[in-house]
């Protein structure tokens, strides 16, 4: 059989593996990234074979992820950066790291011709803005952080984020992104969609975007839409911020919206019924609630009974016996308190209340303690122009006015005859239990004078007193303790006269006739003319009867002289 065969002389055999052998060395170049596999694993370094005539070798550190843990073993094929293609020791020099920083520079380049979102994780805070994580470190401006200028750019460091790469410079190394640029559209698509959902009535979901004084600013969806303070909740709202943070989700209830100045104004508390539609059935007058202080003002005190539903408990009607000079001295706000409905308004949403209408009123115990006529006694606690205030039992005190002081003198004020702490006796006169008003008397403890004025003195009658006041109208004249009688200027004297402390003097002891007695008004009229007159008449009557006596004696002394001249003649 005849065999043929081509045989390669050894020379010619030896040229073709050397060719090939420096076209396969030609692929592994310093400075350019290469594959390998790895072969050998130590505890410092991986040996890597990238297809040259010796094997590199790569620091294990840098296949250690995040969690501690080294993520390579024999076989991985990975990628390297050929850093020296023979060292001292005739091994490759080659590096994961730096491998990888080239493969992201260069998947960062593409994103920034192409126009394409990257992601990242903000790291640090830095002068003007924030450091970001994309494979490499970025730059992104406060500016182009969100919509709206972040005041705490802190607060966002180990988020993560899609951004669009604004300015590329691979040379110097300068990345710079912006978010708000996705924002920015992402709000445009959402800003179309939610137009034609806004409709008075409508009920959407928005997310807290602003906290105001006045209100919460809520993001629709490309829409911004204001979420007042007072439709916030049906019970009392101080400030938002109560209520809502930043960020928070809410369903809400578009109240009105105008679509050419896109204003939206929102309300929550409009998504549950109004309490005060059913505050009728739930506090009737008279029943007891509890409730919580939740305001104070100088004239009572505001107490929430439900959410929404808030009555006033006015200063007077918090205690039956102390006099509440401020509601502070009986709650604090917070405090837990029991109290009446008074009365309610269900159409002006107002309902009053009372705490002392809780306790035992001891205004209702007064009638049967303190009948009127009963005498009791106590320190004065207060002085007034008009009377004095007697302690009669904690909390109650009696008034003693002005004109319950004396029957005779005249008290201008009582503070001349009391002083606070001086212990009074008096007399009940009556009890306002309706309007809480005790009224007592210190004159009703002695009889009044002027009851049987009208007995010691008649009209017609001559009394002897005592000037004690000139007036230009007249002069007082003392009768007896307490009892006083009025000379009227005319009835002075039969003569005329002008001025009457030229006539009397205060101290000096007249007679006069009782004209008039009004014990009603306590006034007694008297007169000094009319003495005066009575003593003209008895004169002029004394002086006709001595006149007449002389007369007579005159005619007895005619006749007996004419008798005897006619006894004479007789006689002759």
């Amino acid at each position: 059989m005849n065999i043929s065969t081509t045989q390669e002389t050894p020379g010619e055999e030896a040229l073709d593996f050397g060719r090939m052998l420096e076209e396969h060395e030609a692929g592994a170049k310093e400075g350019q990234v290469a594959k390998g596999r790895v072969i050998k694993l130590t505890n410092d370094f991986a040996v890597i074979d990238i297809g040259y005539k010796s094997e590199g070798v790569v620091a294990v550190e840098e296949f250690r992820t995040v969690d501690g843990k080294i993520d390579v073993k024999v076989g991985d094929e990975v990628d390297v950066l050929v850093e020296q293609l023979e060292n001292d020791d005739g091994m490759v020099v080659l590096s994961k790291d730096k491998a990888d920083k080239i493969r992201i520079w260069d998947a960062i380049s593409k994103a920034a011709e192409n126009d394409e979102v990257v992601e990242g994780r903000i790291v640090a805070r830095i002068k003007g803005g924030l450091s970001v994580d994309i494979g490499v470190r970025a730059f992104l401006p406060g500016s182009q952080v969100a919509l709206r200028p972040v005041r705490q750019l802190e607060k966002l460091i180990g988020e993560k984020f899609q951004f669009k790469i604004i300015k590329f410079n691979r040379r110097r190394g300068n990345i710079v992104l912006s978010r708000r640029v996705l924002l920015e559209k992402e709000r445009e698509v959402q800003r179309k969609d939610t137009l034609q959902k806004l409709q008075e009535g409508a009920v959407l979901q928005g997310v807290v975007k602003n906290i105001t004084d006045y209100g919460a600013f809520i993001d629709l969806g490309g829409i911004d839409g204001l979420l007042h303070v007072t439709d916030m909740s049906w019970g009392r709202v101080n400030h938002p911020s109560e209520m809502f943070d930043i960020g928070d989700e809410l369903t809400v209830k578009v109240l009105s919206f105008d679509p050419e100045r896109e204003r939206v104004s929102l309300g929550l508390k409009q998504l549950q019924p109004d309490p005060w539609s059913m505050a009728e059935d739930k506090y009737p007058i008279g029943g007891k609630v509890t409730g919580k202080v939740v305001s104070i003002t100088d004239y009572g005190a505001f107490v929430e009974l439900q959410k929404g539903i808030e009555g006033l408990v006015h200063i007077s009607e918090m205690s039956w016996t102390k006099r509440v000079t401020h509601p502070s001295e009986k709650v604090q706000i917070g405090d837990e308190v029991e109290v009446m409905v008074l009365n309610l308004d269900t159409n002006r949403k107002r309902i009053s209340l009372g705490m002392k209408q809780c306790l035992s009123n001891p205004w209702e115990l007064l009638e049967s303690r303190y009948p009127v006529g009963t005498v009791v006694r106590g320190n004065i606690r207060n002085i007034t122009d008009f009377g004095i205030f007697l302690g009669v039992e904690e909390g109650i005190d009696g008034l003693i006015h002005v004109s319950d002081i004396s029957w005779t003198k005249r008290v201008n004020h009582p503070a001349t005859l009391y002083n606070v702490g001086d212990e009074v006796e008096a007399v009940v006169l009556n009890i306002d239990k309706d309007n809480e008003r005790f009224s007592l008397g210190v004159k009703q403890l002695q009889p009044d004078p002027w009851a049987s004025v009208n007995i010691r003195y008649r009209v017609g009658s001559i009394v002897t007193g005592k000037v004690t006041n000139i007036a230009d109208f007249g002069v007082f004249v003392e009768l007896e303790p307490g009892v006083e009688g009025l000379v009227h200027i005319s009835e002075v004297s039969s003569n005329k006269v002008d001025d009457i402390s030229a006539v009397l003097q205060p101290g000096q002891e007249i007679q006069a006739e009782v004209l008039n007695i009004d014990q009603e008004e306590r006034k007694i009229s008297l007169s000094m003319k009319a003495i005066e007159n009575a003593e003209v008449r008895e004169e002029k009557k004394a002086l006709s009867a001595m006149q007449a006596e002389m007369a007579a004696q005159s005619a007895s002394t005619l006749g007996e002289k004419l008798l005897a001249a006619r006894e004479k003649k007789n006689k002759n």
